[in-house]
């Protein structure tokens, strides 16, 4: 039997149910019962602090101002017991092959480790200047955000906020309703069927404020090309962080006159309150555009598309049944779509359309973290305690996705009344606060009669799967997140039955077949022949705008190794002529791009733009080669009658909400931090796996059991693994009470580059030899061995070792050896004139990202005033 102490087990998570889609807002329905453990991101416990340490704490806090900004504070907040680099036990266990139990990793239910404490007492003689802070920092929320705040400013904001707030400086104890009414307004709006009864109006003016991120560039331009209208106004704003989708929108907005892009931008992180700094400095700016006359401000991402169909309603369950209806449709689609926006507005000019939370507001508050003091700094929000809500208010939220008449923007912006300068100072300290400003605004200014509970918008809400505490990496607390919408997701759009003109969230890279359907049934039919209906492409590199300095060692090496393949690829063309070297090619350079590429909601692999120099010519050509992977899952053999495993992958960025690698190809490294996931068919009884993790010399890096729930479909566990991981072909089983169910192996790269420089055999050395003592876990794993049969091969160890030392052309013979086996280069062409005789032009071909595209390209408007 194993000790007591080596292990605990975990229960399974109890089940959550489905939630509506009425609650439009970003923090679980059910907080409590969320599931947050997670080891994708940091847990939060609660923990007892004994008055000895809650001193220490009170006097590190005090010194933490004058650390260096590039400083990283040594002294984290108390960790949970069992915690640390050294308690990591509770997955795994000593092998014993006779006692089949091990600790159980109930799905999704991972640990977080972070490191231990150390000393941050200054060297004997180094003196540092300290400052005083401004009051006792004694909130252990806030001396856990200061303890791991990364930037001298960031801690000095923390301790400022937190002083002023617990001297009662920071914002008012109570503000002054000015609503005519008691309670909260109730104004219902219906469909109509028929826009022409509006004709007499004035038309409304939209000026949609689209907010980006991200680099799915085409996938925005078909949302604009679907929303665009001469009499319409656009305003843009893009990440700070995303420069090369800041390029291209660039670039389209300087093909129409109505469309602008903020000459600011900023860093909106989830949940931060910069989402509302933002909004509230475009209102500003769109109020100051005189020559800009528009009555409603509506926001968008590029997650959003329109549903609204030509028969008043969305979509109707016969469209998807014939969805191509002709020419005579597309061209009536394509005004009336905008007609009916417009003439709903019209009818309806005095009103604000905006989503309340729909449940006790009491509890509302609560979950939504509304009487917690928020700061965001260094790109983070931080918990700095509690607070009360002000006095004499009613406090509303839900969506911070809306539609504004310009009356209220205009009161929001500009009054200097005080309701809205001190709601403005509450939300500067608060959690979501685009969720619930406006709301609360609203329902208790001279406007609040004009609240309409409706954002004309259908969210897919789908709580289990989007309450996974995915956000805690950026903000100390637990958020949801709309999933993406798919083909059968389509019964959500026939069953709406509130006005609804657009849905969210659709992600090309995801399903781009739900967007075609809504795009055909919108405007008709592409007409036949159309290239690249059902192809995305999706740049996730950039050379112009981020550089390889942004890359990871270990996807620079992978990219380089693709580009030799190409090149391989095509030299191989010449059929065997040894004194041919016109389709010879020397690479030059780091890669000018890289895309992903699906081909009907399939990854298809890397396309990756290169120059490289023709040895015929020594002139430089401008290459794409293309290249994919091959799946390496077997089942076990012969096949066993009641086997619910499906398939198993191992990647790096796991996405619990959509259920998928966000790291597309599973690019692996030595200091990378793989997750083993399996799918499941559904059963009647629950099952227990045994997942074991085998390194390239036949070393069982980890082995833990997962529990199976009858219903489960995908289980998912990263194993702590004790950096680095030695490069080479690993191997993952899973068992069933010893039984194989299915393997897979994987790639782990060797490092061609360091720091973005060819590696130096010190750092091979260090980075290719495996972990510290050749052990990933603190347990030793050998005595299974023999169980699995795996036979600890002498020469299979030499070779690794022989392998850590290379460097240069043998290393990267080693990487592209390995890569071969799991990758190939399915195509090159070239994107200009080349000597290689059987080149072909990257725009004549079907999969290229330079091919045609034409359900993404935009075009000048037509008479009509749209563009689709």
């Amino acid at each position: 039997m194993f000790p007591q102490d080596a292990y605990h087990s975990h229960r399974p998570k109890e089940k959550l149910r489905l939630d509506s889609n009425n609650n439009e807002n970003s923090v679980p329905k059910d907080f409590d019962t969320i599931d947050s453990n997670s080891n994708l991101g940091a847990r939060r416990q609660r923990f007892p602090l004994a008055n000895s340490k809650r001193k220490l704490d009170k006097a590190q806090a005090q010194s933490m101002l004058g650390k260096p900004a590039n400083e990283v504070l040594k002294f984290p907040p108390v960790q949970p017991r069992g915690v640390g680099p050294h308690n990591n036990r509770t997955h795994v266990r000593k092998p014993h092959p006779q006692v089949p139990t091990v600790p159980i990793a109930v799905q999704g239910s991972d640990q977080f480790h972070t490191a231990k404490r150390s000393s941050t007492l200054p060297p004997p003689g180094v003196v540092v200047k300290k400052e005083q802070p401004q009051c006792e920092i004694s909130g252990k929320e806030a001396i856990s955000a200061l303890s791991r705040a990364k930037s001298r400013e960031c801690r000095q904001q923390i301790v400022e906020i937190y002083c002023k707030h617990k001297n009662k400086a920071l914002m008012p104890e109570r503000v002054p309703r000015y609503c005519p009414i008691e309670g909260k307004a109730n104004v219902n709006v219906q469909w109509d069927e028929d826009p022409s009864g509006s004709a007499q109006l004035v038309p409304a003016r939209m000026a949609f404020v689209l907010v980006v991120h991200g680099r799915s560039s085409r996938q925005f331009q078909r949302l604009f090309k679907a929303i665009y209208h001469t009499s319409h106004y656009y305003y843009i704003h893009v990440d700070q962080r995303s420069n090369y989708l800041y390029k291209e929108v660039l670039s389209l907005a300087g093909q129409y006159p109505n469309v602008r892009v903020t000459p600011w931008r900023m860093s909106t992180i989830w949940g931060g309150a910069s989402l509302l700094t933002m909004y509230l400095r475009s209102m500003e700016d769109l109020l100051k555009m005189s020559d800009w006359s528009w009555d409603f401000f509506i926001n968008l991402s590029a997650a959003d598309y329109p549903i609204r169909g030509l028969k008043g309603g969305v979509l109707l369950e016969e469209s998807f049944a014939g969805i191509s209806a002709g020419i005579e449709l597309a061209e009536a689609g394509a005004v009336r779509t905008n007609e009916l926006l417009v003439a709903f507005l019209s009818k309806y000019r005095n009103m604000n359309f905006i989503k309340s939370h729909g449940r006790d507001n009491a509890r509302f508050i609560r979950k939504q973290g509304l009487d917690r003091l928020f700061l965001e700094c260094d790109t983070h929000m931080w918990r700095l305690g509690d607070r009360k809500i002000p006095e004499g208010i009613a406090v509303d939220g839900g969506s911070d996705w809306f539609l504004l008449n310009r009356p209220f923007v205009d009161y929001v912006v500009n009054s200097r009344d005080e309701l809205v300068s001190s709601m403005k100072s509450f939300y500067a300290y608060t959690l979501l606060p685009a969720e619930s400003f406006f709301h609360t605004v609203l329902e208790n200014s001279a406007h609040c009669e004009t609240m309409v509970d409706n954002n004309l918008r259908l969210t897919n809400w789908n709580r289990k799967l989007g309450c996974k505490c995915q956000y805690k990496h950026i903000v100390d607390w637990c958020g949801c997140s709309p999933n993406d919408f798919k083909t059968s997701d389509l019964p959500r759009f026939q069953q709406a039955s509130r006005p609804t003109f657009f849905a969210r969230k659709f992600e090309a890279s995801v399903s781009q077949e739900i967007i075609n359907q809504l795009d055909s049934y919108l405007f008709g039919s592409h007409p036949s022949g159309t290239p690249g209906l059902q192809a995305y492409w999706e740049n996730i590199y950039e050379h112009e705008t981020d550089g390889p300095a942004s890359l990871s060692d270990s996807t620079l090496s992978h990219y380089h190794a693709f580009a030799r393949m190409g090149l391989s690829r095509a030299a191989s063309s010449l059929q065997g002529h040894p004194n041919d070297n016109s389709c010879r090619f020397m690479s030059t350079s780091h890669p000018v791009s890289v895309h992903l590429y699906f081909l009907s909601d399939k990854f298809q692999g890397y396309l990756l733009r290169h120059v490289a120099t023709n040895r015929a010519s020594a002139q430089l050509e401008s290459l794409e080669t293309w290249v994919t992977s091959k799946d390496h899952y077997t089942p076990a053999s012969p096949p066993q009658p009641n086997n619910r495993l499906q398939h198993v992958q191992v990647g790096a960025d796991w996405d619990p909400k959509e259920r998928i690698f966000r790291n597309w190809g599973g690019l692996l490294g030595p200091r990378d931090e793989p997750v083993a996931v399996q799918r499941w068919s559904r059963s009647q009884s629950n099952l227990t796996a045994t997942v074991v993790w085998i390194d390239p010399t036949n070393v069982i890096a980890a082995t833990y059991d997962i529990l199976v729930d009858a219903s489960a479909e995908v289980t998912h566990y990263r194993p702590p693994l004790s950096p680095p991981l030695r490069p080479g072909l690993w191997t993952l089983r899973v068992l069933h009470h010893w039984n194989l169910l299915g393997q897979t192996s994987f790639i782990m790269a060797p490092l061609e580059f360091h720091r973005q420089q060819p590696i130096q055999q010190e750092d091979t050395l260090r980075l290719h030899s495996g972990p510290p003592k050749n052990s990933y876990m603190e347990q030793s794993f050998h005595g299974l061995n023999p169980v699995l049969r795996l036979p600890v091969s002498l020469g299979a160890v030499e070779e690794a070792e022989a392998n850590a030392g290379l460097t240069g052309a043998p290393l990267r013979r080693w990487l592209d050896r390995l890569l071969e086996g799991h990758w190939s280069a399915a195509d090159v062409c070239s994107m200009g004139p080349s000597v290689c005789p059987i080149m072909q032009r990257c725009k004549l071909t079907p999969w290229s990202s330079a091919s045609p595209d034409p359900k993404s390209e935009l075009s000048p408007p037509r008479e009509d005033g749209r563009i689709r």
